[in-house]
């Protein structure tokens, strides 16, 4: 199976990745979908979205040992049925990843390395944040910068969000795995928030959680 690992971060939060090994077949074979999500999976035009949209809910039904159903909000915001979690989602090449925890806001991110994201980094890089200057790691270290970015966004889901104007991403040395900080700042918000990442081969994976305000 393509299951990679779940880990649990404490007792609430948990991290699940899925590696797409199986074809269509395979997948579907795995789990169970309602009428819902039969239209919304026949919807997509390509075998390897399908497998996407499937690998994501045999992953979190690993990762819950039982089935739940997913359902979208505003901007496509993933929620689950009966709100016992929030949930964040990410899926970049042949990984799935989910991001779960009942009681704080999370959001993650993973994408596979495979763009010179070097020049397309003016449009998400504030001037004011640093990347290293060893060749060999600047790739990796802004597609952590990206990903970071990605998922405080879905963590906040606040419309108005600039990646280079309003997302900050304090300065790091970029290892194999770490935790880094980035601050957002605009008209409605200003907080600071803690971020882990870790690579996995091609992949950058970056998650990030905060507790729920009262």
């Amino acid at each position: 199976m393509g299951l990679k690992y779940i880990k649990s971060f404490t007792d609430d939060c948990r991290l699940g990745l899925w590696e797409i090994e199986e074809d269509y077949n395979t997948l579907r074979s795995l789990v169970s979908l309602d009428t819902e999500e039969e239209k919304m999976l026949e919807g997509f035009g390509s075998n390897t979205r399908k497998c996407e949209y499937l690998s994501v809910r045999v992953l979190l039904q690993r990762m819950l040992n039982h089935e739940s159903r997913i359902i979208y909000g505003k901007r496509n915001k993933p929620f689950l049925a009966g709100n016992h979690y929030n949930i964040s989602i990410s899926h970049s090449g042949k990984l799935t990843g989910i991001y779960l925890s009942r009681q704080k806001r999370v959001g993650v991110d993973l994408e596979l390395m495979s763009h010179r994201i070097s020049r397309i980094s003016h449009k998400f890089m504030n001037p004011a944040e640093q990347v290293t200057n060893n060749p060999e790691l600047i790739r990796y270290h802004l597609y952590i910068h990206w990903c970071a970015k990605e998922a405080l966004y879905k963590l906040l889901d606040k419309e108005g969000l600039n990646f280079r104007e309003h997302i900050i991403i304090e300065p790091f040395n970029p290892q194999d795995e770490g935790k880094l900080n980035g601050h957002v700042k605009n008209e409605t918000i200003d907080e600071t928030f803690d971020l882990w990442y870790y690579r996995l081969g091609n992949y950058v994976i970056v998650w990030s959680c905060k507790e729920i305000e009262p």
